[in-house]
C-alpha cells in the first residue's frame, strides 16, 4: 500500500499511524510509479490520529520528533519513506534506536539528517545580503533542503539592529525578521529595490575576491569542493567568475 501525504509532519503522522501494521507501507508527498496492482490512498491531516502517534514515539525516544522535523525537510524523493522505516523501527524496539548504526533504517535517517544540518552549516557562510533602499536586508537562496527558516537564529543573533529576509526562490516562501518577530511567508517572486549603497558595496567585494585569488594557482576542483557551484548563483563575488 502507497500512502500519499500533503508533505505536512500532521499528514504524515496520521499516515504512519494507519500504515503501521502494513509491513509493505510506503509513504510518500511525491508522484511515485505504481506496480501493477499496488493500492494506494491520500491521506489528509488527521489530529486526533497525528497526536496519537506522536505521544506514542515520544514514549519510546524524547527526541524523535526534532528527527522528523529534519527528515521531512529534506529534498530527497523519499525523505517520508526514510522516516517511516526509521520510526517504524523505533515503534518496533520501544526505545531510542538512533545509535543503532547496524539497521539500515537508522543509517539511512542519519545520513538524511547530516545533509540537512550540513547545508544549515554551510549557508551560515555561504547567504549574502542585499541591502534595500528601505534599509531591510534581503538574501535569495535556493537550498536543496527546506531549511529557510531554520537559518534565522543565526542571522538574527547577528543581525539584531535589522530586518531582513531569507527569500528560498525554489520553494516560494520566505523567512522574514522584522527587526522584532520571525514568521514564514509564502513569496513568489520579489522586486528589490537596492540603495544607494548596494552596487558600491558588491564591487567591493567583487575587488577584495579578485585581489586574494591567484589566477595562475587556481584549484576549481577544490573550489567547488568547499563552495558548491549551485550557490554561486546568489553570491556576488561570483558575478564576473
Amino acid at each position: 500500500m502507497i500512502y500519499f501525504t500533503d508533505g505536512t509532519a500532521e499528514s504524515f503522522l496520521t499516515a504512519f499511524w494507519l500504515a503501521f501494521k502494513d509491513g509493505e507501507s510506503y509513504i510518500t508527498s511525491t508522484q511515485k510509479q505504481l506496480s501493477l496492482g499496488q493500492k494506494t490512498v491520500f491521506v489528509a491531516a488527521d489530529g486526533e490520529k497525528a497526536e496519537r502517534a506522536r505521544k506514542r514515539l515520544l514514549s519510546f525516544d524524547k527526541n524523535c520528533m526534532d528527527d522528523l522535523s529534519l527528515l521531512l525537510r529534506s529534498g530527497q524523493e523519499n525523505r517520508e519513506q526514510i522516516a517511516n522505516r526509521y520510526l517504524h523501527l523505533l515503534a518496533e524496539k520501544k526505545e531510542p534506536v538512533s545509535k543503532m548504526f547496524a539497521e539500515e533504517a537508522v543509517t539511512e535517517a542519519t545520513e538524511c539528517i547530516r545533509r540537512v544540518t550540513f547545508e544549515i552549516h554551510r549557508l551560515h557562510g555561504f547567504v549574502r545580503f542585499m541591502e534595500t533602499a528601505s534599509g531591510a536586508l534581503y538574501s535569495p537562496l535556493s537550498p536543496d533542503n527546506d531549511v529557510v527558516d531554520l537559518l534565522v537564529p543565526h542571522f538574527r543573533a547577528r543581525l539584531t539592529e535589522y530586518p531582513f529576509v531569507l527569500h528560498d526562490v525554489k520553494r516560494k516562501k520566505a523567512a522574514v525578521y522584522d527587526g522584532k518577530n520571525t514568521f514564514l511567508a509564502p513569496l513568489e517572486q520579489a522586486n528589490i529595490i537596492l540603495s544607494a549603497d548596494e552596487k558600491g558595496w558588491q564591487e567591493l567585494w567583487q575587488r577584495y575576491y579578485k585581489s586574494v585569488n591567484i589566477p595562475e594557482r587556481e584549484r576549481l576542483k577544490q573550489m567547488r569542493g568547499y563552495m558548491p557551484v549551485r550557490y554561486w548563483k546568489f553570491m556576488p563575488e561570483f558575478d564576473s567568475f
